[in-house]
């Protein structure tokens, strides 16, 4: 069967990792000298709560080609088919290492890696719909051929409370137009091309989270619905009340904002992910 490996970028939870045997590899979050695995050892909860209160900026990292080139090694004497699924190479250097790991493997095994351009809940959709593939034997080609095709069919939409950690971890992208305007508003963004770039300028977080509703409803024929959040668990569970008639329950996901991508996105995040269906 055909392994599925991603990265903590994709908010993949523990339960869900569990179920479809995907293999989740942690990012870094660090505060000054302290290094942290993404979502191993920082709890979600403490991260924020330290993101808020410390007067150290976290940055974050990526791992290394010699650690996928150990992790495939391992996997290869299970499989002679691995597929990796990274975010964004705009966001991080996930993807080469990817790369750069595969070209060092020297066992027999054919091993895909995609950069999905994409991340968060966008990223979760199409890990988890992969893993269902390859739970009921679709081989690394057909999968692999069906995640780049679905890739344009993903659509992300972010609202925020500042757009200031986007600003100074360097990530905001085109949304770079919205600073400097923006007074007592609660911006949404997306990911376009790999990148993060403006939608809209809601004037407070009710029109932001109806924005959101309108977003998700706006399409005819949706697969799969993964909606996130970091610090407000109660307007994650008003959001799903609102969308939970769109797709079955077992295609909508719900889900935590990961610390490393917390660092950029701030504590106040919420977020809708839709794997749109096919014409």
């Amino acid at each position: 069967m055909v392994k599925i490996v991603t990265d903590s970028c994709s908010d993949i939870t523990p339960e869900l990792a569990q179920e479809y045997g995907i293999m989740v590899v942690p990012l870094y979050v660090q505060f000054g000298d302290k290094v942290y695995r993404d979502n191993v050892d920082l709890a979600t909860v403490e991260f924020y709560h330290k993101l808020v209160k410390s007067k150290v900026i976290p940055t974050t990292s990526t791992v290394t080609p010699e650690f996928f080139t150990k992790l495939f090694t391992k996997l290869a004497k299970e499989t002679n088919e691995i597929l990796t699924i990274t975010l964004s190479e705009m966001y991080s250097g996930t993807y080469g290492s990817a790369l750069q790991g595969k070209a060092m493997v020297k066992n027999k095994c054919h091993i895909e890696v995609i950069d999905c351009q994409l991340a968060i809940g966008g990223q979760l959709l199409l890990v988890t719909t992969a893993a269902k593939m390859a739970q009921e034997g679709a081989n690394l080609n057909q999968i692999a051929q069906w995640v780049r095709e679905a890739i344009p069919r993903t659509h992300v939409r972010m609202s925020f409370d500042t757009l200031e950690y986007l600003r100074r971890g360097g990530r905001i992208g085109k949304a770079q137009a919205f600073l400097g305007s923006l007074l007592k508003v609660n911006p949404v963004l997306s990911i376009k091309d790999g990148t993060t770039f403006p939608v809209a300028r809601p004037r407070n977080r009710a029109q932001a989270m109806d924005f959101l509703v309108n977003f998700a409803k706006g399409f005819h024929h949706i697969e799969a619905l993964a909606i996130e959040d970091a610090t407000t668990p109660g307007e994650l569970e008003i959001l799903a009340q609102r969308l939970k008639d769109l797709v079955p329950p077992e295609r909508f996901y719900r889900s935590k904002i990961s610390p490393v991508v917390g660092t950029h996105v701030g504590p106040h995040v919420l977020a809708v992910s839709i794997l749109e269906g096919e014409c």
